[in-house]
């Protein structure tokens, strides 16, 4: 007597294609096999399956038992199938009712004791399931998860006992309650505990209104990681197609937070970060840091201290738009859109061209120090702002300038006006759209053609230009660009004039 039930195999990024757990009982000496590439906890699930059965009240078939898992070239890893290959045994074995079982996806961990325990990627399973029409069986740890997509196709059976008599009578079956809403307040960083900075406030909100890249340069303590931190409030909520897809990546790597699943993410790994942990990988593929920050922000402070390899490998995602992972015995396409917020020091010492205290490096340090970032990463910094060591008197004044609550209000309106006029930010748009909404009068074209002379910007530096300057016009409800918008983008490349100081001197 053979029976399968389907289970559904969650990948990141894409649908979760369903893996058929086939349970095939025939006479001869008892035993129990599993076929299909499983890993070591997958051969182990027999174990914990065989307990789980006997101690839930129910008999474990005394017949030689086959349990091929489908697609066989697919290669099967954790303790996910155990309910599933639970279920298929007692089904096919007479116990379950086999019209029941049909409707369901099941997917948990058991315990020796049967109960259910939770189980990674449970929010891609679920999603395939919501495509698929069926109901999927979970654990209670992972309920909140799995009810993201649909709450009403979800089942959470703490025991298989208590599944068993779900399946025997389904009219009398309740859906548990999940009080996860996704809409956990903000970190609420208030940005007018900087003290002056107006400068780097204003280069944050047009970071946070045009999904721009920004890199801010200056001495020790004069505020980089506290500007920083205090974008993450003047991001939106992730819509939620946006955060089902960051969702399923926190899924899969067992991080999921139903409480701020709806916040845009926020990652800032040490400069001691390798390539892997950044971009993705491993022998098992996982998502890295740039997938995690998908739709929010990468932070890395202390730019110049990353390697300088690790830091190139950020340069294709940030134009893509997603990281291809190519090895041997895999190939993944991860997404991974994110917005790249960095801080750096200008020399070894960190005082090149601060006003207050000399810097004690050569310039030969200074320029060896600014190689570790590549010409062709910076090219990709829409903003480049030089962040100065305030006054003593700007430090000791009470609160004011720019806050919070204002630059959040700035920055939902000028979003609100890219979005109606293309649907995208102008971070994101291509240069066909960039283009038509970027048109300049004669005299500013000129201004633009001598800043490309003098600062040797590249193609893509000069799009990155006009995407700032679009954005400086959405922030002052202006339908053109003006020159004054596009001599405040300009002004946002302070490496490229560093670099030209270090050259000359």
């Amino acid at each position: 007597m053979s029976y399968a039930i389907t289970y559904s195999r969650a990948y990141v990024g894409i649908e979760a294609p369903l893996v058929s757990v086939e349970t095939h009982l025939s006479s001869g000496l008892p035993a129990l096999t599993i076929v299909g590439l499983p890993e070591t906890a997958v051969k182990e699930s027999k174990d914990r399956v065989r307990s789980a059965i006997i101690n839930a009240g129910f008999e474990f078939p005394a017949k030689r038992i086959t349990i091929n898992l489908a697609p066989a070239d697919l290669p099967k890893e954790g303790a996910r199938f155990d309910l599933a290959i639970a279920i298929g045994l007692l089904a096919a074995s007479g116990q379950l009712p086999v019209d029941e079982v049909k409707a369901y996806e099941f997917v948990a961990e058991l315990a020796l004791s049967s109960e259910l325990r939770c189980c990674p990627a449970i929010l891609s399973a679920a999603v395939a399931c919501q495509a698929s029409q069926r109901t999927i069986v979970v654990a209670p740890a992972n309920a909140a998860e799995a009810m993201m997509p649909n709450p009403s196709s979800v089942i959470c059976p703490s025991h298989l006992n208590q599944l068993s008599q779900w399946l025997h009578d389904p009219e009398k079956q309740s859906q548990p309650p999940c009080s996860a809403t996704g809409i956990a307040p903000y970190p609420c960083a208030e940005l007018a505990d900087v003290r002056g900075q107006e400068q780097a406030k204003r280069a944050l909100v047009i970071a946070a209104a045009g999904n721009h890249n920004l890199l801010m340069c200056g001495s020790p303590g004069t505020g980089k990681t506290m500007l920083a931190q205090r974008l993450h409030a003047l991001l939106a909520p992730l819509t939620e197609k946006q955060a089902l897809e960051l969702g399923a990546i926190n899924s899969s790597l067992g991080l999921f937070n139903p409480d701020t699943w709806r916040q845009a993410p926020w990652r800032a790994p040490h400069h001691s970060a390798s390539a892997v942990s950044l971009v993705g990988g491993g022998r098992v593929p996982r998502a890295g840091e740039i997938s995690q920050a998908h739709h929010g922000v990468l932070f890395l402070d202390e730019l110049a201290e990353f390697p300088r390899h690790v830091l190139d490998s950020l340069r294709q995602p940030l134009e893509s738009g997603h990281i291809h992972l190519s090895r041997a015995a895999y190939q993944s396409i991860l997404p991974a859109q994110f917005r790249l917020v960095a801080a750096t020091n200008p020399c070894p010492c960190g005082y090149y061209g601060d006003e207050h205290k000399a810097c004690r490096c050569t310039p030969t340090k200074v320029a060896n120090y600014l190689q570790r970032l590549s010409g062709p990463l910076l090219d990709r910094i829409d903003l480049q702002v030089a962040v100065q060591r305030p006054s003593p008197e700007v430090l000791l004044m009470p609160k004011q300038g720019l806050d919070t609550q204002t630059a959040k209000r700035w920055v939902a309106q000028a979003q609100a006006r890219q979005l109606a006029r293309s649907g995208l930010l102008n971070g994101d748009l291509p240069w066909a759209e960039l283009e038509a909404c970027t048109k300049l009068k004669s005299v500013d074209d000129k201004l633009l053609k001598n800043a490309i002379s003098r600062l040797h910007l590249s193609p893509r530096g000069i799009h990155k230009v006009l995407r700032v300057a679009r954005t400086i016009a959405d922030l002052d409800h202006t339908h053109t660009i003006h020159k004054d918008h596009l001599l405040e983008a300009l002004s946002y490349r302070r490496l490229d004039v560093l670099s030209m100081e270090v050259e000359q001197a």
